[in-house]
């Protein structure tokens, strides 16, 4: 094991020998004779391309790649500085590296060559060794640089890849839980789905960040998780329930908030289960809120579950007809309903002409 990972090593070491024994240079400078010094120097191991202005510069970027410029500024008609604050403005060459020649040795050239993202800085006249050790040092810089962005990007898709596959398989546990929920009532067949759908659009339409109509989907989802806990004799009842049977019912929404309370990562989707049966007027339970003191989510849910109770089947009667609907959400707006909730869910019905948005 310890050869096979030694040879591994080995191997990869000579791929990044051989990947930057392959990198080509491009040198900028006005002077023929630098561009033949600096030829001369580099090409006893990297491709080495010359032009002698920054206009011949960019006409040979357009047309050709580099892995490394090494760029004169002082040439007329436009210097190294132009060359650079112009380069910067293509992004698709924001990973070459460019090392700066001059004369110059005053810090200010210096100093500003970096500025404006230099890398490295060879005076003239070159020295063979100088200008050979620092042009490998930045290429095999590069490289690794890209080597390393490379395998950044290659785990980060895998993360993600991950995490969505994670993510939509929580949704399907949640849905599926929300489906064994329902088949507890042979008249609720797909009602939090649905639930979580309207619910949805609801969090759309009032401009909510695309994460929070997730969770809002999540949540309206196990909204009635709490029924787990009923007896089926009591849901599936056809007959009217007696007080102590209603009773039972209603405990519902605590017993859904207790299941869901220990949900760290989606802390409100307790909050869906425990309040969707408050009322705005406070006359709903388990804990007779009021107004604004019932948490949004909930209000939010409240109204997409009372659409869907009115536009599926129940056991004493048909899917109600959206007129009917319509004028029971108008009725209920400010009492029943937050009024601004219900306003928006009128405006989806409006949407809704062929009344599509019911138990199918």
């Amino acid at each position: 094991m310890k050869q096979r990972k030694g040879d591994l090593q080995l191997q990869n070491a000579e791929d990044e020998i051989e990947n930057i024994n392959k990198s080509r240079i491009l040198v900028v400078d006005d002077d023929a004779m630098n561009l033949f010094i600096a030829k001369r120097i580099l090409s006893q191991r990297f491709a080495v391309d010359t032009v002698s202005s920054g206009k011949e510069a960019f006409a040979f970027l357009e047309k050709n790649s580099t892995d490394l410029i090494l760029l004169d500024i002082c040439m007329p008609e436009m210097d190294g500085f132009t060359f650079m604050e112009l380069f910067k403005e293509k992004p698709e060459w924001r990973d070459i590296p460019i090392i700066c020649l001059t004369a110059d040795n005053e810090q200010e050239s210096e100093v500003k060559c970096f500025e404006l993202g230099a890398v490295d800085f060879i005076t003239k006249p070159f020295v063979d060794e100088i200008m050979f050790q620092r042009t490998s040092r930045t290429l095999e810089l590069s490289y690794l640089q890209k080597e390393l962005r490379a395998e950044v990007e290659y785990k980060t898709r895998k993360l993600d890849k991950r995490s969505q596959q994670l993510k939509r398989m929580t949704v399907q546990v949640m849905q599926t839980l929300a489906g064994t929920i329902d088949a507890k009532d042979k008249y609720t067949n797909g009602h939090s789905l649905r639930v979580a759908e309207y619910s949805a659009m609801l969090g759309s339409k009032m401009n909510m960040s695309q994460e929070e109509i997730d969770n809002i989907y999540y949540i309206g989802l196990l909204h009635d998780i709490g029924k787990i806990g009923i007896p089926d004799e009591i849901i599936n009842k056809t007959s009217k329930l007696t007080d102590e049977e209603y009773a039972i019912i209603k405990t519902h929404p605590v017993i859904g908030s207790e299941i869901l309370e220990k949900m760290s990562e989606l802390p409100d989707i307790m909050v869906g289960a425990r309040w969707h049966h408050e009322r705005y007027d406070g006359k709903g339970y388990p804990d007779g809120l009021a107004g604004e003191n019932i948490p949004f989510v909930a209000r939010i849910i409240g109204v997409a579950d009372a659409y869907d109770a009115m536009s599926s089947t129940r056991s004493y009667r048909g899917v109600l007809p959206q007129e009917t609907i319509r004028g029971e959400i108008q009725k209920g707006a400010g009492t029943q309903f937050d009024p601004v909730i219900a306003e928006v869910m009128l405006q989806i019905m409006d949407e809704d002409t062929e009344y599509k948005l019911k138990e199918k």
